[in-house]
């Protein structure tokens, strides 16, 4: 590995890759930490690395790199499912046709050996793909983002041309709804300064806490009516009525007049929409017939054709 690159390339590197590296980090490391089962199972195992795509223009020297998605990698073989790879290109050039691989993503805390031949694999796709590696390791010292583009370059090492990474410098490059996530998920911040809890934590916290009181009362009023079956208590009429008057409000949305009335809703919802659409069309397609009269009209007067409407 070289210490700088000097191809001369300029990278632009947005913030949507990065959040879908560490998403894609994120849910492998839980699925397997959830089947594990065992939390000193869990301390042991190593973290597991994950391997995708990144996607994006190059326009002259500068390279920037909007997106990226997953691929599947098999560890002992050290390859990837071209099929699966051909397919989600196919597919992302539907949508987003300027879009070009311009190399791989990883994870861990440096390049590895086996991330030469991955490398490798992608030069018949781009003949010059950037690896960008992300380190999961937090390190709360750190003010840079652990984040690490690089590229290959082929070096001459004890008289043996070697393809080796060298390490390039980026920027990151936001639009404006990314500039909106980013600063959304900035407040996010912890609610009572010390906690790591977040606003939407605490949110979620509450509902789960409501959640769980309306069940323990539920469980109460059930144990009660239970032992008032039994006879073990005596039965009071007035608390008997409000239980009925209660369950007799729970099958409401299933009986058929509710089916009724809110398909009913339904369909008056999507009617409207419906409407609304062909009001829409109705005056683009009269603001075009406005258009052909006047262009139309224009010809008659120099003696040309009659109006077109």
């Amino acid at each position: 590995m070289a210490s700088s690159s000097s191809s001369g390339l300029t990278f632009k590197l947005h913030p949507l890759v990065i959040v879908n590296i560490s998403d894609h980090y994120t849910r492998v490391k839980s699925q397997m930490n959830h089947g594990s089962g065992s939390d000193q199972l869990q301390q042991t195992q190593p973290a597991p690395r994950v391997y995708g795509c990144v996607i994006g223009v190059q326009k002259g020297r500068t390279v920037e790199i909007f997106n990226s998605f997953e691929l599947l990698y098999d560890p002992s073989t050290h390859s990837l499912d071209r099929s699966f790879l051909e397919k989600k290109q196919e597919l992302y050039k539907k949508v987003f046709p300027h879009f070009y691989i311009l190399g791989w993503y990883s994870t861990g805390s440096y390049a590895q050996e086996a991330d030469m031949h991955i490398h490798k694999a992608l030069m018949d796709i781009n003949e010059s793909p950037v690896y960008i590696l992300l380190n999961p390791s937090i390190n709360h010292a750190q003010k840079d983002l652990p984040v690490t583009i690089y590229e290959s370059e082929l070096h001459v090492i004890d008289g043996v041309p070697q393809l080796i990474f060298v390490r390039s410098s980026y920027t990151i490059e936001t639009v404006e709804a990314e500039r909106i996530s980013v600063d959304h998920v900035a407040h996010l911040k912890p609610s009572d300064g010390g906690s790591a809890a977040t606003q939407l934590a605490a949110h979620l916290t509450g509902i789960h806490s409501a959640i769980k009181m309306l069940n323990s009362r539920i469980r109460v009023l059930h144990h009660y009516l239970v032992l008032m079956q039994k006879g073990e208590i005596p039965f009071e009429n007035s608390l008997l009525r409000q239980v009925s008057s209660l369950l007799r409000r729970l099958p409401a949305i299933e009986s058929q007049k509710f089916q009724d009335d809110f398909l009913m809703e339904y369909n008056d919802t999507l009617l409207i929409t419906y409407l609304a659409m062909l009001t829409n069309s109705s005056s683009t397609m009269n603001e075009l017939v406005d258009k052909f009269n006047t262009a139309y009209d224009r010809h008659s007067r120099r003696g040309g054709r009659t109006a077109f409407i």
